[in-house]
């Protein structure tokens, strides 16, 4: 478990490899530009008053297996919608998550709100697929970038008016990700080469981060209590993933945890 992160990096960069044969990098580049502007609907979102909320649809992860035997994919995005949730994060991993850029289209088609691509980003051809398959955010997760590839991601996300959060882990991190020009930093709880989380990872880097960025809370949120933690903080929006999931009741969570219940 100790080398997860690199071993789906590693997945990735073999996937991407076959893709690009299947379907060609200038192709899927016309696509993207083919597609229809999201205007930077994802930070927007985010940049609206209180605290936001980007609920996670996934069937499973590599450190609890399958989490949703039953995935009705669509009907869980549906109920975060009316529950009022601000954005989408759609898993699109297929081996360890069981994702499929197929659920990110069929979401994104379905809801009103903005959906991220969350996967693990090796490859440019990836945010060329997220736009193309009406995505209006990607995942770009600096442990699996160096910092070059990173700015010409981000690059590449502006030229598509995709949102590219940026997610970091520590200090050096953030450091990489504000020098490379990222406007949304999701600073995550859970170390992804181990899995093991520390809910106060994102508290100590909230003032580091200051006004430089939008600021996102990733992984760990379970409790109301633990949202009006972060508001006082001062964070902007929190991720929130398999707590999500596994509630029976999706729509009376996500009310619970924003206090409209």
């Amino acid at each position: 478990m100790a080398d997860i992160l690199e071993q789906i990096a590693e997945h990735n960069r073999g996937i991407y490899l076959d893709k690009k044969l299947e379907v060609p990098t200038s192709r899927m580049m016309d696509l993207a530009y083919a597609a229809p502007s999201t205007g930077f609907a994802f930070e927007k979102r985010l940049k609206e008053d209180g605290i936001s909320f980007i609920c996670e649809v996934k069937k499973a992860s590599p450190s609890k297996g399958i989490i949703a035997e039953d995935f009705p994919y669509l009907e869980i995005a549906r109920s975060y919608e009316k529950a009022g949730a601000s954005c989408i994060s759609c898993l699109t991993e297929p081996k360890w998550f069981m994702g499929s850029v197929d659920y990110l289209e069929g979401i994104a088609s379905e809801v009103r709100i903005p959906v991220l691509r969350k996967d693990f980003t090796v490859d440019e051809y990836m945010i060329y697929e997220a736009r193309a398959r009406k995505a209006s955010a990607v995942l770009l997760i600096c442990s699996i970038l160096d910092a070059g590839t990173l700015g010409k991601y981000i690059r590449i996300c502006d030229e598509l008016e995709l949102t590219a959060l940026v997610e970091a882990h520590d200090k050096n991190e953030c450091d990489m990700a504000l020098g490379e020009g990222a406007r949304v930093i999701g600073v995550n709880n859970r170390n992804l080469r181990d899995f093991t989380v520390d809910p106060a990872n994102c508290l100590r880097l909230r003032d580091y981060i200051g006004d430089q960025a939008i600021f996102v809370a990733e992984s760990g949120v379970k409790s109301r209590e633990d949202v009006e933690v972060l508001e006082q903080a001062g964070v902007d929006a929190v991720l929130i993933g398999e707590s999500m999931m596994r509630a029976e009741d999706k729509t009376a969570f996500l009310k619970s945890l924003k206090g409209t219940e």
